[in-house]
């Protein structure tokens, strides 16, 4: 109960529900994401754009990949500031939360040796990563900030988001690869993959919420703000 001049006000038990399911599905994505990201490191066939940066830089600097993920996120999000994007708790938890468990994943995964096992890893890394961004999106509590980079340009310049999103893509995978960084089929397939995937995923965690006092599902339908479920499509990815 709050008070309010002197009135107790009750708090909807419904609308607790929500935000503690909002805020599970936030932090089991996140950590879920940082963990398919060091099972496709492991599977040792090629990594998603932003993860080719990261490990080549990983591999120059000698910090590990969880700890590049974390300072080329909060580098990117100071990048928000002229873009005059908002971020939300889910951004600041995007920085810090996926390499963090990434790195641990690491730590506590075997490098497997045989192609039999690691291609396997690799397509459950990709699948699971869909599944991660659709819980993480879903709870609504602002894009990442490598997304919310792709929306600040998109609103800023006025280019289409597709190309946008393609020229950051571009330039992270091409100097990610410059530095070390690992291409390959795994690439493709986390290119081809993850957006049907993460779409998917997108329905199957949809948010019920509150819609003039009647309860509905957020549709996954993008193509406005980062955040929120108009924003999805522009934000498939990563």
């Amino acid at each position: 109960m709050v008070a309010r001049k002197g009135f107790p006000v009750s708090v909807s038990h419904g609308s607790g529900r929500r935000l503690t399911r909002r805020l599970v599905q936030l932090y089991v994505g996140l950590v879920l994401y940082g963990a398919s990201a060091a099972w496709m490191v492991r599977a040792e066939l090629g990594l998603g754009p932003w993860d080719v940066l990261h490990q080549g830089v990983a591999e120059l600097s000698g910090m590990s990949i969880g700890i590049v993920s974390v300072i080329v996120g909060a580098v990117v999000l100071l990048l928000w500031v002229p873009l005059r994007q908002r971020p939300g708790l889910g951004t600041v938890s995007n920085v810090f939360v996926v390499g963090l468990a990434m790195d641990a994943t690491l730590w506590l995964s075997p490098e497997p040796a045989a192609l039999a096992v690691r291609i396997p890893l690799l397509v459950g890394a990709v699948v699971l990563n869909g599944v991660a961004t659709g819980l993480y999106i879903s709870a609504r509590f602002g894009p990442g900030p490598r997304d919310g980079l792709m929306t600040g340009l998109h609103a800023r310049t006025g280019m289409s988001v597709r190309l946008v999103r393609t020229g950051i893509e571009v330039a992270v995978l091409v100097t990610g690869w410059l530095l070390g960084g690992a291409v390959g089929a795994g690439t493709v397939l986390y290119a081809l993959a993850i957006g049907p995937l993460a779409q998917v995923f997108l329905r199957v965690f949809a948010m019920p919420v509150p819609d003039g006092g009647r309860s509905r599902v957020a549709a996954a339908d993008p193509g406005g703000a980062a955040d929120g479920p108009r924003g999805v499509r522009a934000i498939l990815r990563r």
